[in-house]
């Protein structure tokens, strides 16, 4: 559906990232290469231990690949500074963590401002900014409630809207309807589908749920640290889907 001249928002060229366990060399992501274009949203499916949340840091700048590269907008991401690196996150990256990492005793208003807070902006004007998200979310009537007054799927949300505020130009999601139920999920899943069409963002989504495949333009298997090859039976969606029913 992007075609060819939708300009590449996020580029992974034969990308290595290794660990030591003990004696032994993990390659966690193993010559992975991807290409996500503006308006593109591409679910990425494996088991656990198979590279998929590393493959997300090394394009959050988090980390540094080992070998090859990771391009944001043709920019190397290895190249950047820590203060580069930083507002790479904060102005153009919208990133929903598994674990949420909201701040304790905040109020939800806050903590989807957080990335603005942390850019300047004055605080009356970052809180007048979540609330839109905050309510795209469902969570209009718990705006001030702290995290340890929120459900996991409230505080799921929550994470999602502090994600989106930026206007990002590409969306990595790890696991962002893990916490929901599946009408909650659907309707969280279509927002993101909307913001990426509407606002031309591209996504990297990391997910188990079989709803993800309905949005995504592509469907790719990560195994061993590698992507297996376009069109092979174990990334059809079809069998996906079949995958996470059972």
């Amino acid at each position: 559906m992007n075609g060819d001249a939708s300009p590449v928002v996020l580029e992974l060229d034969n990308v290595v990232k290794r660990y030591s366990v003990g004696s032994e060399v993990v390659r966690a992501v193993d010559g992975v290469s991807l290409t996500l274009c503006a308006g593109e949203i591409v679910a990425l499916h494996g088991p656990s231990g198979s590279g998929k949340s590393t493959l997300l840091m090394l394009a959050a700048a988090l980390m540094a690949p080992d070998s090859g590269q990771v391009r944001f907008e043709g920019r190397d991401l290895g190249r950047f500074s820590a203060v580069e690196a930083a507002n790479y996150q904060r102005r153009q990256l919208g990133f929903v963590y598994q674990s949420f990492h909201l701040m304790a005793g905040v109020p939800a208003v806050e903590n989807a401002a957080i990335k603005l807070l942390a850019d300047r902006t004055p605080l009356r004007q970052a809180r007048r900014a979540s609330v839109p998200w905050l309510e795209r979310v469902g969570l209009a009537s718990r705006l001030n409630h702290t995290p340890d007054q929120l459900s996991g799927g409230e505080r799921q949300r929550v994470a999602i809207a502090r994600a989106l505020i930026n206007d990002p130009r590409l969306i990595l999601a790890d696991e962002p309807t893990g916490s929901l139920d599946t009408q909650r999920g659907g309707e969280i899943l279509e927002l993101l589908a909307e913001i990426c069409h509407q606002q031309r963002a591209a996504m990297l989504l990391v997910t188990h749920d079989p709803q993800a495949a309905a949005i995504a333009d592509r469907v790719c298997v990560m195994r061993d640290g590698k992507l297996l090859p376009a069109g092979t039976a174990a990334a059809s969606p079809t069998i996906l889907r079949r995958q996470a029913a059972r």
